[in-house]
Order: C-alpha cells, then sequence, then structure tokens
C-alpha cells in the first residue's frame, strides 16, 4: 500500500494598487513566508485586474478606480474625502453579485486553501465568493490600517478571521461581535523584512556622498510611493524660516515633483531622490521623519527609531486619523494642524526622548503572522456563523 502523498497548501493573498501599503504588505508576508520555510504555495491576486471590466470608474471615465485614488493622493486632492466614501460603497453594494460571481467562478477554478485579504471595503465581497468556491475554507483580513473606519471598512460581521495590529483595531473586532478566538493581536503594521536589517554604514561617510553635512540635523521627507506637492510646500516652508536641519525628500514616482525641487533654489541642504526601494538606507542617514500619517510610512519610521512630524486636519484621509492619535499616546512625534508649522516642530522636537521611546517599541507583525496563518490552516473547517 502506497504512501499518500502530503499535498502542499495554497494560500491567496489579495491586493489593490490603491495606494501603495497594499501590494507592499502582500508582498512582504509572502517573502517573510517564503524565507521561514514553509512548504506553501502562495498567489499574489490583484483584485483591480480580476474585477477591472466590472469597474464602473473605469467604464465611465476609462480610468481604474486605484488610479483615480493615487491621483487624489498625488495632488493632495484630498479635501472632504470621508465625503468619498458612501458613494463608492454604493457602487461596490450596485456591482456586489456581479463581483461575487466573477470572484466564485476564479476560485472554483483553482481553490485556495486560505484566502488572505489585505484590502479594505471589498471583504464581503471576497467572502462570499470564497465560501460559495469552498464552504469551509477559512478568510483572514489583515487590516494595513492602524484602526478601522467602520461601518464596512475592514471589519465585517461575517465569520472569518482578523489581524489587528493595535488595541484599537482589537476592540473595534469585538464591538462587531466578533470573538477573541478569531481576532489576532499582532505587535504591528506589516512592514517588509528589510526594515529589520541594521545596515553597516558611516552615517556621516553616507551624508557627504549625498551632499549633505555629516553633522546637521537630517529630516526625511516621504509621502509614500506617488509622492505629493505638499512636499514642495514643506521645502518652501523651511527656506523662508531657518530651522538649522538639512532634508532629504523621496519623491516616489511624481517626476514633476522631484523636478521642481532639483530646479528650484532653497537655503538649506537638500538631497533630492526619486521612487527607490532604499528607503531603510536613507531612514538610517535621518534624525526625523516628515510625511502624511500613513500606516505603512510612520511604522518604518518608528521601526527606524525616527520621531515623526505628521499634519491632522480635514485633508487627512479618515481612515489615518487614528494614526495621529497613535502617535501622541505613544510620545514618538509631533502631529501638527498644518505643515506652515512645521519650522517650529523642528526647532522644539525632542528628538533623543522621542528616538528613545520609538527605540522601546517592538513590531515584528511580519514574521507573526505566517504563524497566526499556520494556526487557522491547522483548524480543519471554519466553525458555523451560528456558532460565534
Amino acid at each position: 500500500m502506497g504512501v499518500r502523498p502530503i499535498r502542499m497548501k495554497r494560500l491567496d493573498f489579495v491586493y489593490f494598487d490603491a495606494g501603495g501599503g497594499h501590494r507592499a504588505a502582500a508582498n512582504a508576508l509572502k517573502l517573510a513566508i517564503e524565507r521561514s520555510g514553509r512548504d506553501w504555495r502562495l498567489r499574489l491576486v490583484n483584485l483591480q485586474e480580476t474585477l477591472d471590466h466590472l469597474d464602473l470608474i473605469r467604464q465611465i471615465t476609462g480610468i481604474r478606480m486605484q488610479d483615480v485614488y493615487n491621483h487624489l493622493l498625488r495632488k493632495g486632492w484630498t479635501l472632504g474625502s470621508e465625503l468619498l466614501i458612501p458613494p463608492m460603497h454604493g457602487l461596490i453594494r450596485l456591482n456586489h453579485a456581479r463581483m461575487v460571481k466573477m470572484l466564485t467562478q476564479f476560485w472554483r477554478e483553482d481553490t485556495p486553501d486560505l484566502l488572505v485579504s489585505v484590502v479594505p471595503n471589498f471583504n464581503r465581497v471576497l467572502f462570499e465568493a470564497y465560501r460559495n468556491a469552498s464552504p469551509e475554507g477559512p478568510m483572514v483580513t489583515v487590516l494595513t490600517d492602524m484602526a478601522d473606519y467602520p461601518p464596512h471598512f475592514w471589519i465585517e460581521d461575517q465569520d472569518q478571521w482578523f489581524v489587528c495590529g493595535t488595541d484599537k483595531a482589537v476592540q473595534q473586532a469585538r464591538a462587531v461581535g466578533h470573538p477573541d478566538r478569531r481576532i489576532m493581536p499582532a505587535s504591528g503594521m506589516v512592514l517588509h523584512p528589510r526594515f529589520y536589517d541594521e545596515l553597516d554604514i558611516d552615517r556621516a561617510a553616507e551624508r557627504r556622498k549625498l551632499g549633505l553635512d555629516p553633522d546637521r540635523l537630517t529630516g526625511l521627507v516621504l509621502f509614500g510611493g506617488f509622492g505629493s506637492m505638499r512636499m514642495l510646500d514643506i521645502a518652501r516652508c523651511l527656506s523662508r524660516e531657518g530651522t538649522g536641519a538639512q532634508m532629504i525628500f523621496i519623491c516616489g514616482k511624481n517626476e514633476r515633483l522631484k523636478k521642481t525641487l532639483l530646479e528650484e533654489k532653497f537655503n538649506f541642504p537638500l538631497f533630492v531622490e526619486g521612487f527607490t526601494s532604499e528607503v531603510p538606507y536613507y531612514m538610517q542617514l535621518s534624525d526625523f521623519f516628515v510625511g502624511k500619517p500613513g500606516p505603512g510610512s510612520i511604522s518604518e519610521a518608528i521601526q527606524k527609531h525616527l520621531p515623526v512630524i505628521v499634519e491632522r486636519n480635514a485633508w487627512t484621509l479618515p481612515q489615518e486619523r487614528y494614526n495621529t492619535e497613535w502617535v501622541e499616546e505613544n510620545e514618538v512625534g509631533v502631529v501638527l494642524k498644518k505643515f506652515e508649522e512645521i519650522p517650529g516642530a523642528i526647532r522644539d522636537l525632542p528628538v533623543e526622548r522621542y528616538r528613545a521611546n520609538a527605540a522601546s517599541m517592538s513590531n515584528r507583525a511580519v514574521f507573526e503572522i505566517p504563524e497566526m496563518l499556520e494556526t487557522i490552516l491547522a483548524c480543519d473547517t471554519v466553525s458555523p456563523a451560528s456558532s460565534r
């Protein structure tokens, strides 16, 4: 009698490119799992591409929904962005049945043992489609925001698992009615493993290579992979008022911003970079971080022990407003009403105290989550919703 081979477990990670954090989280988890030596078959599923021809925004304008969102971020047109969420949810509900049907067929053709979502807004669609294809298959949502923005943003009332990177998110999942056995607390946001590597570099020498003063207070300005013209406003503001600091600007894919920063004259030393995968290197050369209050950017800065300077006002994305409260609660940075206040914030920044607070935090989420997924996979079936 032959030995029955053990079937390799299959995991699907669902992401999209509305902002850079969802793809980054999926890639980081995939890499961490591969490095851990687990014998799993991993597939990244781009939700936008999978559902492309159902995108009503694209049908009307010729532009994908995620590209509209990214354009708004790049331009800084985020005033009143919370008012866009109910209409977006309305479009999702309008297309719900068709999306579920398409994704059901997708997963029936190649059914994973575990569905992992790192996207908001579509988790009811994903759950129903996957449950149609695999009635006993477990689904887990890994929140890539520090907190939910209810209703129907991250946490839905359905029989699934949740990975929450803050106590606030854990409390929100409980408030919806999810039992603790289905809520898995992580120690922070998912970061690429490269942010845990301490680079063996001479900071002074590396600063000189960039044309910067080796001994001067150095700030890093970063507004995600698509940049923001707000970075130009910050540079001009710092040029008007002296702070004694020099700055590194990472513009992402915003070539217009990079060109303007390189061509314009400022009265402080600066280095300008475009899109790069070497953010940990630039963070290690810096003393503090300036940027939008995105969960990824803040968490990366804290991992590199950088105090953060962020802004909270009507332009702040609603799902990122709690992040600014988290910064204040943990005393790892300064929250401004507007970036025009940044010269004074830099002059008064208690760098060493905030660096020590950041260094005392331990975020191992990207290494913890593979263990959590293994726990979920060890369950033969999901429990029926009635048992919750």
